[in-house]
C-alpha cells in the first residue's frame, strides 16, 4: 500500500456507492493531510452541492458504511461535513517497513509508457549560456522522474546544427584555416572555434561588413543543403567540436543526456519534402503569398484572420514548424512514442499549439499519443531583469558552473574547516551545482525566477544545501551509531514526532506519480523539504542513540534510515547528489 491514501480511497469508493450509489462511487474523496487528523475527506461538500443535501448529512452516511476499522482507530465527523480520519500506529508501522524493504520506495508502476522528452536543444558553435539552463535543469529532472516511476524514455536534443547561418561559419571557419597556415581546410577546427561565442561573432561580423564574404556564405549555404561532400565534411567538423563541449557541460552539471541523444534540425532535413507531399495528399497545405501553409483551426491573428503555420517559405527554404512537424512524425512513427514532452520555454507557445494541431488534422498525432509542451518562465537578475553580467552580457554556463562551485566549496571550508581538500573541492561542487539545479527545480516552471547566489546556497529553507546536510546529519548518525554497536530494529511508531515522519515518508511514491502526471518538479522538491522539516522535528524531540531502550533505538535507527533513503533517492530523482559527508 505504501501511501495510506490509496487503502483509504478503495474504502471511499466502497462506502459511496453503498450510501448513495454506485454512480457516486469513483468521486474523489478529496482526501488530505491534515493538522486535525493525519487525514481529512472532503467529499461530503462537492457531494452535498450536487446531491441538494447537507454536506454533514451526506458525511454522514458515508461515514456509517465506511470500512476502515483496520486501519483506523477512529473516524470523526467535524464541522459542515469533513471526515476526520486516524490512523492505527500499527498501520503505520506495519506501511513503512513494507516501504523499507521496498526497493522502489513506494514509487508505483503505472502502464509503461515509450516517452520522446525533447530538452536543452543548444546551437552548434555558441556556446551554452544561462537560457539554456532551465530546459537542460528541468527537462532531465523530469526524464528522470519518468524513468523512476518505470517508463521507456528516449532523450532527444534538438540541436539547431542546420540552416543558412552555417554557409557563414563554413566559411570563416575556412579562412581562419588559410590565415593560420593548418593545410587541408578545417583540419583544425577544434582549434579555430576553441572559443565558440567569439568565433560566431566574428563570423557574423564578417558577413554583415563584407558582401563578397555575405556572397560567398550564400553560396555555400546552396551547396550545403545540396548535399556537396566537402562542404558537409567542414559542417560535420563544426558539429563535432560543439558536442564534444556541450558534452563537457552536461557532465559537469551532471545531466544525463549523451551524444547518443543528439538529434538536430538536420537529421530532418531528408525528410521536409516527404512532410510537404503528406500534407498536401491530405488537403492540409494552401498557397499563400508564395509560401505553402497549414492553417490549423482556432488560431487567428490580430484581426482575427487565419494564422498560418508556415511549412515552405518563398523561397523554397523550410523553416522551424516544417522541422517540427518532421520530428513529430518521426517520434510517432519511427520512435513508437505515446507521449512527447517538449521543454521549451513559454514564448515558443503558441508555435508548439499550432505544430501539435497540425499534427493532429494529419493524423500522426491521435490517441493515446499526446503531445505536451513543458513551458517554463525566465532566470532574471536581482533587478528582475534578464539574468546576465555586471557587464551586461549573457551569462555563459560553463563560468556559472565554476562560480557554483567556487561559491559552494568557500562555505563548506568555513563550516568544516578539518576536511581535506579533496573532499571539500568534491563537496563543494555537489553542494554547488546541487544548489543551482534546485533553486530552478523548487520554483513552479512556469514562473520567472530571480537567480540568488545567497539565497541559493543557504543552509536554511527550502534550498538544496539544507536538504544534503539533513541527508549527512542522518548519515553520521549512523557512523556513530556503528561506533556503538547500535542497527536498525523493527519499526514501531508512538510518539506524535514518529507519526508526523511516517506520514510524510509514505507519501514519496504518491509524490513521484504527481510529477510524472503533472511535470512539475517543484512538488517533490516541496516534499523534500517537507520531509526534512518533519525529520527535523522528530530528531529533536525523539532521542535516537540516548534513547533509554534498544527496541525504541532499533525502530528510530530504522526510521533515520528510511529517511535518508528518501531524501537522497528524492534528490537523485531531482538529478542533484547527496554528500555522505558536509
Amino acid at each position: 500500500m505504501a501511501d495510506p491514501i490509496f487503502a483509504l480511497g478503495q474504502r471511499f469508493e466502497a462506502a459511496l456507492a453503498a450510501a448513495l450509489g454506485a454512480e457516486h462511487a469513483k468521486t474523489d474523496p478529496a482526501l488530505r493531510r491534515s493538522v486535525h487528523a493525519d487525514y481529512q475527506a472532503n467529499v461530503a461538500m462537492a457531494l452535498g452541492k450536487r446531491l441538494g443535501r447537507p454536506p454533514r448529512e451526506v458525511a454522514q452516511a458515508i461515514v456509517d458504511r465506511l470500512d476502515v476499522a483496520d486501519l483506523c482507530t477512529r473516524v470523526e465527523l467535524a464541522g459542515p461535513g469533513f471526515i476526520n480520519l486516524h490512523l492505527r500506529d500499527e498501520t503505520l508501522a506495519r506501511e513503512l517497513t513494507d516501504l523499507a524493504q521496498d526497493a522502489r520506495l513506494g514509487v508505483p508502476s503505472p502502464t509503461p509508457e515509450t516517452v520522446v522528452i525533447d530538452y536543452s536543444s543548444p546551437n552548434v558553435a555558441k556556446e551554452m549560456h544561462v537560457g539554456h539552463l532551465r530546459s537542460t535543469v528541468i527537462g532531465d529532472a523530469l526524464a528522470r522522474t519518468l524513468e523512476a516511476l518505470g517508463h521507456r524514455l528516449i532523450r532527444q536534443n534538438h540541436l539547431g546544427d542546420w540552416g543558412t547561418p552555417f554557409g557563414m561559419l563554413i566559411e570563416h571557419l575556412l579562412d581562419r584555416s588559410a590565415e593560420s597556415g593548418a593545410g587541408e581546410a578545417g583540419s583544425d577546427a577544434a582549434a579555430a572555434i576553441a572559443d565558440l561565442d567569439g568565433f560566431y561573432r566574428e563570423a557574423r561580423a564578417k558577413f554583415d561588413a563584407d558582401p563578397a564574404f555575405a556572397e560567398r556564405s550564400r553560396r555555400r549555404v546552396v551547396l550545403l543543403q545540396g548535399g556537396d561532400e566537402a562542404t558537409l565534411g567542414l559542417w560535420r567538423r563544426l558539429v563535432a567540436t560543439s558536442t564534444r563541449y556541450f558534452s563537457v557541460i552536461y557532465r559537469s552539471l551532471g545531466i544525463t543526456l549523451t551524444e547518443q541523444d543528439h538529434a538536430g534540425e538536420s537529421r530532418y532535413n531528408p525528410e521536409l519534402r516527404g512532410v510537404i507531399e503528406e500534407l498536401s495528399g491530405k488537403g492540409l497545405v494552401t498557397e499563400s503569398e508564395g509560401a505553402l501553409c497549414v492553417f490549423p483551426p482556432g488560431f487567428t491573428g490580430k484581426e482575427g484572420q487565419p494564422l498560418p503555420l508556415i511549412v515552405r517559405k518563398q523561397d523554397g527554404g523550410y523553416g522551424y514548424a516544417t522541422t517540427d512537424l518532421a520530428a513529430v512524425r518521426y517520434r510517432l512513427r519511427d520512435l513508437g512514442a505515446t507521449r512527447l514532452l517538449y521543454v521549451v520555454g513559454a514564448p515558443q507557445s503558441q508555435h508548439f499549439a499550432m505544430v501539435f494541431e497540425a499534427a493532429r488534422q494529419a493524423g500522426w498525432l491521435a490517441p493515446p499519443a499526446r503531445a505536451e509542451h513543458v513551458a517554463f518562465g525566465s532566470v532574471l537578475g536581482p533587478d528582475k531583469k534578464m539574468f546576465k553580467t555586471r557587464s551586461g552580457e549573457t551569462v555563459k554556463l560553463a563560468a556559472l558552473i565554476d562560480e557554483a562551485a567556487e561559491r559552494a566549496t568557500k562555505v563548506v571550508t568555513e563550516k568544516n574547516p578539518d576536511l581535506d581538500p579533496e573532499t571539500t573541492a568534491a563537496v563543494g561542487r555537489a553542494i554547488g551545482i546541487g544548489a543551482v539545479k534546485y533553486a530552478d527545480l523548487s520554483s513552479d516552471r512556469i514562473k520567472d525566477y530571480i537567480f540568488d547566489w545567497g539565497r541559493m546556497l543557504a543552509f536554511e529553507g527550502n534550498t538544496a544545501p539544507y536538504l544534503m546536510y539533513a541527508h549527512a546529519r542522518i548519515r553520521s548518525i549512523f557512523r556513530k551509531a556503528e561506533g556503538e554497536g547500535e542497527s536498525v530494529g523493527a519499526i514501531v511508531v508512538k510518539e506524535r514526532p514518529e507519526r508526523a515522519l511516517a506520514l510524510e515518508l509514505l507519501r514519496f511514491g504518491t509524490v513521484v506519480s504527481e510529477v510524472g502526471d503533472t511535470l512539475e518538479p517543484h512538488r517533490l522538491c516541496g516534499y523534500l523539504f517537507d520531509l526534512a522539516g518533519a525529520f527535523t522535528s522528530f530528531y529533536e524531540q525523539c532521542p535516537v542513540l540516548k534513547a533509554p531502550e534498544a527496541a525504541t533505538r532499533g525502530s528510530r535507527l530504522a526510521l533515520c534510515n528510511l529517511t535518508a533513503r528518501v531524501l537522497a533517492r528524492g534528490l537523485s530523482v531531482l538529478g542533484i547528489e547527496a554528500p555522505e559527508r558536509m
